[in-house]
């Protein structure tokens, strides 16, 4: 009975965490950080599947929690070697790193591309699930 009382209340505070999140996240210029603060975007939105009180929702928490923890281990990992290589994780230094490595740049692509969720990776998935959940709640 609780969860279904404070549902609302959890709902709104996901929702600025998220929106708060995204926002941090594009000001940043350190890898590493721009990594850390998606993560926490994608725990609000795993937190509305977990308060939406339904079956999508749960199992759509459960994937991103999974997709995430995988996509964000691998993100922090190439950006770790990319730091040993340069010394450095601000962005602005990685211009033309493509020519010089081109398939740790295909490898950072893709994990990125699945850490914003483009359809056909794995946290699109569960992103889809919890805000299918979460709209059915509602």
């Amino acid at each position: 009975m609780a969860c279904e009382y404070f549902a609302p209340l959890v709902y709104t505070l996901s929702i600025l965490g998220v929106i708060y999140a995204s926002i941090t996240t594009i000001r940043q210029t350190d890898l590493k950080r721009i990594i850390a603060y998606s993560s926490v975007g994608h725990m609000g939105i795993v937190t509305i599947g977990i308060f939406s009180m339904n079956t999508e929702g749960l199992e759509g928490s459960i994937f991103l929690q999974i997709a995430h923890g995988i996509v964000s281990s691998a993100l922090f990992i190439v950006v770790t070697l990319l730091y040993e290589r340069y010394h450095t994780r601000i962005v602005r230094y990685y211009r033309g790193i493509t020519i010089t490595m081109p398939i740790y740049s295909s490898l950072f692509l893709i994990f990125t591309m699945s850490n914003i969720a483009v359809p056909g990776t794995s946290n699109y998935i569960g992103e889809i699930l919890v805000l299918t959940a979460a709209m059915q709640d509602n």
